[in-house]
C-alpha cells in the first residue's frame, strides 16, 4: 500500500504547515476548510511558508518552494476534497465531537481505500475509530508545529488497526520529510505531548497562581537548563487557540488560564507566532 494523493481537513497554523510540507516534497495534496473564509486565510499562511522553505532547505532560493506551494488545491467541498485521496490527514478543531462529526462526513464520501490518519494532540484514535466506518485504516499521525524543522511524525494505532495500514503511514512519514516515530501502545499525548503538555501546564499554573509572570518563568527555565526556549515562547509556537482549547476542560487552574487566554489575548488577535504577537511580540 503506497499513499500518494493527500487531503488535509483543517487549514489552520498545523494544517497548512502539513499541507506545505506534504507538496514539497513531491506529492499531490489538497487543503479542505469549511468555507471560503477559511480558505482565503490558508492561502495566506500558504503563501507565507514559501520564504521559511526556501530559506531553511534551499538558501534562499525559492523555485522549489515556489512550486510546491503552486501544485497545492484548495476545497471547500468535501466530496471533491477526498474523491481521490489515498490519504486524509484530520487537523480540524481538538473537539472530540467535531471530529467525531468530521469523520462521520468523511465515512460517507472517502474511497474506500482511503486510509484516515487523525493528527489530534491529545485524543486518542480509539475514541474517533468508531466513526470512521474502517476502523482497520484509522489511525493517528501526529505532527509537532514548525514541521520542516521539528519534524517528528508520531504514527499510533489502535488495537484495530492493520499492520499494512500503519506501515503505509510510517512510509508516508518518511517520503513527505518526517522521522516517524513509532508509538507502540495508545498513549494520551503520545511521546511527545506526554512529556510536553505537563512542563507547560505547570508554567500556566504558577502564572495563574501569582507566582512569577510569563517573561520571569521562561528566563528562569532557560537559565536554569540551558534550554534555548521556555514554556510561554513555546505557547506563543504551539498558538494560543490550541492551549485555550486544550486548558479549558482541564483542572480547575487550567480553565482559568484558559480565560486568562481568552480575555487577554485571543479577543484581541493575540495568537502566538503565527498572528506576529502572543506572550511575546514578533517582527
Amino acid at each position: 500500500m503506497i499513499l500518494n494523493n493527500t487531503t488535509v481537513l483543517g487549514t489552520g497554523v498545523l494544517g497548512s504547515q502539513i499541507i506545505f510540507q506534504t507538496a514539497y516534497h513531491g506529492l499531490p495534496v489538497v487543503g479542505y476548510d469549511i468555507d471560503d473564509a477559511a480558505l482565503e486565510a490558508a492561502a495566506a499562511r500558504l503563501d507565507k511558508l514559501v520564504p521559511v522553505y526556501a530559506e531553511y532547505f534551499d538558501a534562499g532560493d525559492n523555485t522549489k518552494a515556489q512550486a510546491a506551494r503552486d501544485s497545492i488545491r484548495l476545497s471547500s467541498d468535501l466530496a471533491e476534497a477526498v474523491e481521490d485521496a489515498d490519504l486524509v490527514i484530520e487537523a480540524v478543531p481538538e473537539s472530540l465531537e467535531i471530529k467525531q462529526d468530521t469523520y462521520r462526513n468523511l465515512a460517507q464520501t472517502a474511497p474506500e481505500r482511503t486510509v484516515f490518519a487523525t493528527n489530534s494532540s491529545t485524543l486518542l484514535p480509539s475514541a474517533i475509530a468508531g466513526f470512521t466506518g474502517r476502523p482497520d485504516r484509522f489511525l493517528a499521525l501526529h505532527y509537532a508545529n514548525r514541521v520542516w524543522q521539528n519534524n517528528t511524525g508520531e504514527v499510533m494505532g489502535t488495537e484495530s488497526t492493520s499492520a499494512e495500514a500503519y506501515e503505509a503511514v510510517v512510509n508516508f512519514a518518511e517520503r513527505t520529510g518526517m522521522v516517524p516515530i513509532r508509538v507502540l501502545k495508545e498513549q494520551p499525548g503520545y511521546v511527545l505531548n506526554s512529556l510536553l503538555v505537563p512542563f507547560l501546564q505547570s508554567a500556566s499554573h504558577l502564572l495563574v497562581n501569582g507566582v512569577a509572570d510569563a517573561a520571569t518563568i521562561d528566563q528562569t527555565w532557560k537559565l536554569g537548563t540551558g534550554a534555548p526556549k521556555g514554556p510561554f515562547e513555546i505557547y506563543d509556537i504551539v498558538g494560543l487557540n490550541t492551549a485555550y482549547n486544550i486548558s479549558r476542560s482541564g483542572d480547575e487552574t487550567s480553565q482559568k488560564f484558559a480565560e486568562l487566554l481568552k480575555n487577554n489575548y485571543i479577543e484581541h488577535g493575540k495568537l502566538g507566532t503565527a498572528t506576529g504577537e502572543g506572550f511575546y511580540k514578533y517582527d
